[in-house]
């Protein structure tokens, strides 16, 4: 009688540690998370991966030489990334962030409303500047001014276009670090 004996007791431990895997997913789901919150933290650095749309010439001409999406950095303050034992996530609860991410046109409704202008001694209002747009437009009075005009302004409606810039993006690169960092975890948890 021939007999054929197999030892299964390495398989067995590898299926062991698989089986643990799906109860421990939690620290690959953080280093994904991580590899994805460097991504969008690199996409605003670099200002898009691939290179974003550049701003509108009157958007340059009123922030100078300030870098697309961080005009006050709120939106990219605002990145923040999630991991539980199933999933990876990043994202923002910043309203208009979707707006920047996907492009579309904003519709600004008409609307009026009253705004309080600083006046010198005779009741002239107090200009900007002397010379140029800055000699036609007035300085608001803050309520601690005790000498202002309060004028009525309306304003029509306007559209705005803005063009998709995608911050919460993973390039090549990413992806291939967040397929390393799988194959290393399952290599190291199958031994």
């Amino acid at each position: 009688m021939i007999e054929i004996s197999l030892d299964f007791k390495n398989v067995d431990q590898a299926l062991g540690r698989l089986a643990g895997f799906s109860r421990s997913k939690r620290p690959l789901m953080r280093s994904i998370a991580g590899i994805m919150a460097d991504a969008v933290e690199e996409n605003f650095a670099q200002e898009g991966r691939p290179k974003w749309l550049g701003l509108a010439p009157a958007t340059r001409k009123r922030r100078g030489d300030g870098k697309i999406l961080q005009d006050k950095g709120r939106l990219a303050a605002s990145i923040v990334s999630r991991a539980d034992g199933e999933s990876a996530a990043v994202g923002t609860n910043v309203r208009y962030a979707a707006i920047h991410q996907f492009g579309g046109e904003i519709t600004r409704a008409a609307h009026s409303g009253w705004v309080r202008l600083r006046t010198d001694a005779r009741g002239n209002l107090i200009r900007q500047g002397t010379k140029g747009r800055a000699a036609r437009l007035a300085v608001f009075a803050k309520d601690s001014h005790k000498r202002v005009r309060t004028v009525r302004y309306t304003s029509s409606e306007g559209k705005t276009k803005i063009p998709a810039r995608p911050f919460l993006a993973l390039t090549q690169v990413d992806a291939d670090n967040i397929e390393r960092t799988v194959s290393e975890y399952l290599a190291n948890l199958l031994g």
